[in-house]
């Protein structure tokens, strides 16, 4: 049966840190909008105290959780067992995306193995934890992670990423501000359909999972 917590407490912290897996849900304000649910994988969860959990937002085609992150905070993570008991955890909260100008991002960021061509690292403050019973989620064998995005990371290099990121990761697909633009240069805006009147950006292809409790 499901059961709704507080906080983290021992068995469920446990449970994340065992996950490779685990995806973000995110949504603008209003009726209108996209919905966005990207997968994390990757060694980019950590808990920073029972209220409190972090995931590092790596570069990818679009900018979605940033960008509602900005315009609400609302956001829901949710980790599936594939091996073992049934299980799911969904955590909710307000999340926060914390930049590289950000005097607080160098702490957080050290908490994580040696990244590659991370945009931010997301806060998330806890409102509710839930558990439910998973049964209907299927058994998959772990294999190992992908290494697609790290080498594209080390092909690009820094400076190409920043460009990347500049050219793909200015609005969301609804129009909304996604990464900030550096200072020395003004974010171009991509050509696409309209949606509601604003442009259309590239869709979220972000990459992040759990482990390690801190």
């Amino acid at each position: 049966m499901g059961r709704t917590f507080s906080e983290l407490n021992e068995h469920l912290t446990g449970f994340l840190a065992e996950q490779h897996l685990f995806f973000v849900a995110s949504a603008p304000s209003g009726s209108g909008g996209h919905v966005n649910v990207s997968p994390k994988g990757h060694d980019t969860f950590r808990i920073l105290d029972p209220r409190t959990v972090a995931y590092l937002d790596l570069t990818g085609s679009g900018v979605e959780t940033i960008a509602h992150l900005r315009d609400n905070g609302r956001i829901t993570l949710m980790f599936c067992a594939f091996i073992g008991p049934p299980s799911i955890v969904r955590l909710y909260g307000r999340g926060e995306p914390i930049f590289p100008a950000d005097p607080r991002f160098d702490a957080l960021v050290g908490l994580f193995a040696p990244p590659k061509g991370v945009r931010a690292v997301i806060r998330v403050e806890l409102e509710r934890v839930a558990t439910s019973c998973g049964y209907a989620v299927p058994f998959m064998a772990y294999e190992g992670e992908r290494d697609t995005l790290m080498k594209w990371a080390d092909r690009k290099g820094p400076e190409g990423i920043a460009q990347y990121q500049l050219e793909r990761n200015a609005t969301s697909i609804d129009g909304l501000p996604g990464l900030p633009a550096p200072p020395e240069a003004e974010a171009p805006v991509r050509s696409g359909a309209a949606v509601d009147g604003r442009p259309e950006a590239a869709q979220d292809l972000v990459r992040p999972p759990p482990r390690n409790k801190i």
